[in-house]
């Protein structure tokens, strides 16, 4: 009998990564951000009016979601990591590491939301997909809404950071479910409340030309200010971000291009924020975790992941399975609250767990050896780790997603 509790206590830790507290600790920060997702699912699949009169505003919901998880992310990782290095303090000025990094996020906030929406109006283009709204709705859609979906996130970080130092919580295992969960709470509301902004002949240019202009000031003020850690942030930010916003908005592409599958079945859609947070927030644990290992000298960047780093990547494949039940599970139920058509619930968990094992795959290898590639450059995984895998499991989880859908059968 001794020998069998051994047998599973050994089973456990190896499905754990050797460290059962993270393991718990990420499980219920994903659960959580699975059931969350059931807003931005609902909202989604009841805006399909919307999304008809709007052409192209499909586009913007990956990208969306993911700019904002991609920066309170990353403002989250390198909170983390300041509160392991013992140099975190709550303060509102631009010269500390707090005030620099909050000023940091609102400022890319803004910059990146009119970025994703020139670069959306021109992959638009660039892929003939038409007819679409206009540079100046996309503009005012994209910034109104995510700089609305920003205040709500900004200060849900800010609480996660400062709970973490207060009662001894890793930052690194809850933070990119839960920045995750309320990006697609907030988010997908907010887009959908500014696209009431869309579509006036006088007011929507106008208010894009001045949202534009500001967008500019702030980014050129950005670059030559005198505060070091807030212009290293956004310097280092900008084109990863862009790029980050590119892999988005062709996930969308992918989504738009199979819009009348989802429309089958509804409650697809309701699926499809959870399914693509879920897979970016299993990429963002890893991204956070390797990225606080490395700064601490606890791991060493290799071109294969050995020792801790092995562990590290084992409890993302251990967490993927339950988070991905889950989200079949809470689509289901939010497709039935909301009175969508669907395939039926076995079908609805399978298409979530086959595709997710598909995306897990992908997260283990980006996440590592994108932070490994950062750190051999001489760059700071936090910024560039979580930006990188999100924005590439959107992609990669819009296409594993779809892949999953029609191998089984389901639309």
């Amino acid at each position: 009998m001794a020998r069998f509790g051994d047998r599973l206590a050994r089973i456990g830790r190896a499905v754990t990564g050797g460290d059962p507290r993270a393991y718990r600790d990420g499980l219920v920060a994903l659960t959580v951000a699975g059931v969350s997702s059931l807003v931005a699912g609902v909202t989604l699949a009841l805006t399909t009016d919307t999304l008809e009169e709007l052409p192209g505003l499909l586009l913007l919901v990956p990208a969306a979601l993911a700019v904002k998880g991609n920066i309170f992310g990353a403002l989250g990782s390198r909170l983390g990591t300041s509160i392991h290095a013992g140099t975190f303090r709550l303060s509102g000025r631009f010269d500390t590491i707090v005030g620099a990094n909050v000023a940091a996020a609102m400022l890319l906030s803004l910059v990146i939301a009119v970025a994703i929406a020139l670069l959306a109006k021109g992959v638009a283009i660039v892929f003939s997909i038409s007819p679409t709204m206009s540079v100046a709705d996309f503009i005012v859609v994209s910034t109104v809404g995510g700089l609305l979906a920003s205040v709500v996130i900004l200060g849900v970080t800010l609480l996660l950071a400062a709970g973490s130092f207060r009662y001894d919580w890793d930052l690194d295992n809850v933070v990119s479910p839960l920045v995750t969960a309320m990006s697609d709470v907030a988010s997908l509301p907010a887009l959908v409340l500014a696209a009431e902004l869309a579509g006036f002949d006088v007011v929507t240019p106008t208010l894009a030309w001045v949202l534009g202009g500001i967008s500019v000031a702030a980014l050129g003020w950005a670059f030559v200010t005198r505060f070091q850690v807030l212009r290293a942030i956004v310097r280092e930010s900008v084109p990863i971000l862009v790029v980050a916003g590119v892999l988005d908005l062709i996930a969308g592409i992918v989504i738009e291009k199979r819009l009348d599958d989802f429309l089958e079945f509804p409650v697809l859609l309701v699926l499809l924020p959870g399914f693509l947070g879920a897979a970016g927030a299993l990429g963002g644990v890893l991204s956070s975790r390797l990225a606080t290992k490395l700064h601490l000298g606890l791991i060493e960047p290799g071109p294969i992941p050995r020792g801790s780093a092995g562990s590290e990547l084992a409890m993302i494949f251990a967490l993927s399975v339950p988070v991905f039940v889950i989200a079949g599970f809470v689509a289901e139920a939010g497709g039935a609250l909301a009175n969508q058509a669907s395939p039926g619930l076995l079908d609805v968990a399978l298409v979530a767990v086959v595709g997710g094992l598909f995306a897990t795959a992908f997260v283990v290898v980006v996440a590592y050896y994108t932070t490994v590639v950062a750190v051999r450059f001489g760059l700071d995984p936090d910024t560039y780790g979580i930006p990188v895998v999100t924005s590439t499991l959107d992609f990669v989880g819009a296409f594993t997603l779809i892949l999953a859908i029609v191998a089984l059968g389901v639309a």
